[in-house]
Formats: C-alpha cells, sequence, structure tokens
C-alpha cells in the first residue's frame, strides 16, 4: 500500500513539472567576456540537478573508499567475536561429553578471545580439575575470581563443589562461607553445605541442615532418612562412652528420626555402658509398639542378653511378644537364656529347642549345652557342643 502511494506522488510530480515546464518560457544569460550564452530556465534547472547529483555520487564514492579499511577491520572483529563465540559454545559442549582435555583447550582459547572470560576460567578449572591437574585447576579459579566480578557466585560454588569431590571439606566450608557473606544460601550451596559437614562428622550441623532442606521441599524424602540416620548414628556413637550425655541426647531425637538402626545403635551402646535399665525401656517401647510387619528381631537378641535383676518381669514381657510370633527364632533363643538364668531349666531347654527347630544358630546350640552341664547331662551336652562346631566350621 506504501509502495503504491509513493508511485502514485512520484507521477503526479512529474506530471506537475511537464506542466510547469510547458508554460515556463524564462531563459537565462551567462556572460563571460568576451562569451555570451543564453540557455532556457528549465534546462539550467535540470543541469543543476544532475550536477548536484553527480556531486553527491562522487561524495559518497569517496566516503565508502576512505571508509573501506575502517569497515574492513569493523568486520573481522565481528568475525572474530563470532568465532570466539563458536569457541566458547564448543568448550561447554565438550566439558559436558567428558573430552575434559579440549575442552580446557577450547576454554583457553575463548578466554584469550575475551569472550566471557569468566565463565571461560570456570570451564577451564572444571576440566583441569577432572584431569587431576590442581595447578591448573587453581590457576583457573584465580582468574575467574578476577576477570568478571558477575561470576564471583558461580566461582565459589564451583570451588565448594570440587572442594567437597576431593575430600578438602574445610576449604569447601570457607568458599560457602564467603558465598554466604555475599549472596546468603540458596539450596544449591545448602546442599553443598550438608556434604562438607558430612565429610567432617559435624552431625549436629547435618541435621540442622537436613531439617532446613526438607522444609523447602529440596531432598527426596529416601534421602532425608538416611541422613538422619547417619547423623544420629555418628552423634550416637560420639556419645557412647558417656552415659549421660548419650541419654540425654536419645531424649532429644525427633520420633519420626528414630529409624531402626539408630534404635537399635542407642540400645547396643546402653547395654554397653551397662545401662541396663535405659536400654530394657527402649526396647519394650520399640517392641510393643510394632507392628507385625514391623517386628524386629535383634531387639529382642538384645533384650534376652539383659543380665539386670528383672528377670521375670522380661520373661513374662516375652511371652507376651512370643504369643503375637511364635516362629521367631531369636525371641525363643532369647526367652531360653532368660529362663536359663532364673535355673527354669524345663522353660530354658523348651525354648531353646524351639529356637533350634525354627533356625539352627551356634548360639542356640551353645547355650543348650551350657544348660545340660548345668543338668550334668554330659552326653547331650557334647552333642550340642559338636552342632555348635559344625555350624562353626561352615
Amino acid at each position: 500500500m506504501r509502495a503504491l502511494f509513493w508511485i502514485l506522488a512520484l507521477c503526479g510530480l512529474a506530471v506537475a513539472v511537464a506542466l510547469g515546464a510547458r508554460t515556463n518560457d524564462g531563459y537565462v544569460l551567462l556572460v563571460l567576456p568576451p562569451w555570451r550564452a543564453e540557455v532556457s530556465l528549465n534546462l539550467l534547472i535540470l543541469a543543476l540537478l544532475a550536477l548536484f547529483f553527480a556531486l553527491y555520487a562522487a561524495t559518497r564514492a569517496l566516503a565508502v573508499t576512505f571508509g573501506l579499511p575502517k569497515r574492513v577491520a569493523q568486520y573481522r572483529a565481528q568475525r572474530q567475536r563470532e568465532s570466539a563465540g563458536l569457541v566458547f559454545q564448543d568448550a561447554v559442549r565438550l566439558l559436558f561429553e567428558g573430552r575434559f582435555g579440549q575442552a580446557m583447550k577450547k576454554a583457553t582459547e575463548a578466554h584469550g578471545a575475551g569472550t566471557a572470560p569468566g565463565l571461560s576460567a570456570l570451564i577451564a578449572a572444571r576440566a583441569a580439575q577432572r584431569m587431576r591437574e590442581p595447578e591448573k585447576q587453581q590457576y583457573w579459579l584465580e582468574h575467574a575470581r578476577t576477570d568478571d566480578p558477575r561470576t564471583e557466585a558461580a566461582t565459589l560454588m564451583l570451588d565448594a563443589e570440587m572442594a567437597n569431590e576431593e575430600r578438602r571439606f574445610d576449604e569447601a566450608l570457607a568458599a560457602l562461607e564467603k558465598l554466604q557473606g555475599k549472596q546468603g544460601r540458596h539450596i544449591a550451596a545448602l546442599r553443598l553445605e550438608l556434604r562438607a559437614r558430612q565429610g567432617l562428622g559435624d552431625w549436629d550441623g547435618v541435621l540442622k541442615l537436613a531439617r532446613q532442606l526438607i522444609k523447602r521441599d529440596a531432598l527426596p524424602l529416601e534421602v532425608v532418612r538416611e541422613v538422619f540416620t547417619q547423623a544420629h548414628l555418628g552423634n550416637i556413637a560420639k556419645r557412647v562412652a558417656d552415659q549421660g550425655k548419650l541419654t540425654s541426647y536419645l531424649r532429644t531425637i525427633p520420633d519420626d528420626e528414630r529409624g531402626r538402626r539408630v534404635v537399635l545403635a542407642a540400645a547396643r551402646a546402653l547395654v554397653g555402658l551397662g545401662a541396663e535399665a535405659e536400654a530394657q525401656k527402649l526396647i519394650e517401647t520399640v517392641l510393643d509398639a510394632a507392628k507385625n510387619d514391623e517386628w524386629q528381631p535383634d531387639f529382642a537378641a538384645i533384650y534376652g542378653r539383659l543380665t539386670n535383676s528383672e528377670q521375670t518381669a522380661r520373661i513374662a514381657k516375652a511371652e507376651g511378644w512370643l504369643r503375637r510370633h511364635p516362629e521367631d527364632a531369636r525371641l525363643l533363643k532369647a526367652l531360653g537364656r532368660m529362663c536359663l538364668r532364673q535355673r527354669l531349666w524345663g522353660k530354658a531347654q523348651s525354648y531353646l529347642e524351639a529356637s533350634l527347630s525354627v533356625q539352627p544358630s551356634q548360639q542356640g546350640h551353645l547355650e543348650l549345652a551350657r544348660l545340660f552341664d548345668q543338668l550334668e547331662r554330659p552326653e547331650e551336652a557334647n552333642k550340642h557342643y559338636r552342632a555348635s562346631a559344625l555350624l562353626d566350621s561352615r
């Protein structure tokens, strides 16, 4: 539509000029002694227009000619920038492909060309770390810190990640502390800090971070459970020599973090410290609350080894569990041991033999052998000693 408008406008202008020229009878007298020239006004106007366009064309030609070196330089610079951009893209691609030597080479070229110097240095640092070249790794990390202020946070994150991978957990925490002072801590930084604190055995810090991450829904539930378990096991191991600290710590563990392995480790630690009353209370709480599909025979085995003065009450408690789990070999063996301590010879023999019928075990045969020794029945005792030795040899 616009082109049609211009065509019509030009046609109208041409008609107007033609009509004006037909009615114009004027002339121009040019005098340059001893010459005189008389030309029509229309011809003079056409000549001046032609001269104007000729001068304009000559000026443009000269401008283009003298500006050619600058344009060539600009063209070359543009081509170099495009080429450097392609080199940078190649460096990124090669890094993800795992071709670290070529990635570092391309990143070095891009850095030298001035294309995203901070990011190019980070790519080169990661590639050097993958190739186990620590000197080049540190060299490029320093460049990443100084070449581009915008990549400071990315540099600290990469530094922390690589330090974790190389088990330099103190340095990872130092880098993350700098990052926190400048930009705060986001989810990825919290994950890196969690890994560093796990490596250092800072289990209290691990618990704190894991609880923050679970509030942000930043970790799968299975991973969170394992993190809590490892942290609580580590803290129990640290307090295994002090009953007061251990019992105080166990009271602080939330119910949703008391997994089987945590409670089992706590029970074993309490027994090792001689705090059998605490261990008994803990085991009874777990086994009383356990459903059929949550029954844990390891606790029953520990329960049977307790030697404090409440044997009769414990036998009654274990017999209640037995009514729900009559085929549990470890519970039967635990009852046999407790009855043996109370000199309930008949019940002890019955429970131990039932345990062996469900699942033969070296400890079950040994307990029966000791029982028969107490009853002065050497032939039967020797029979079970031999059976125990045969199981051990397997």
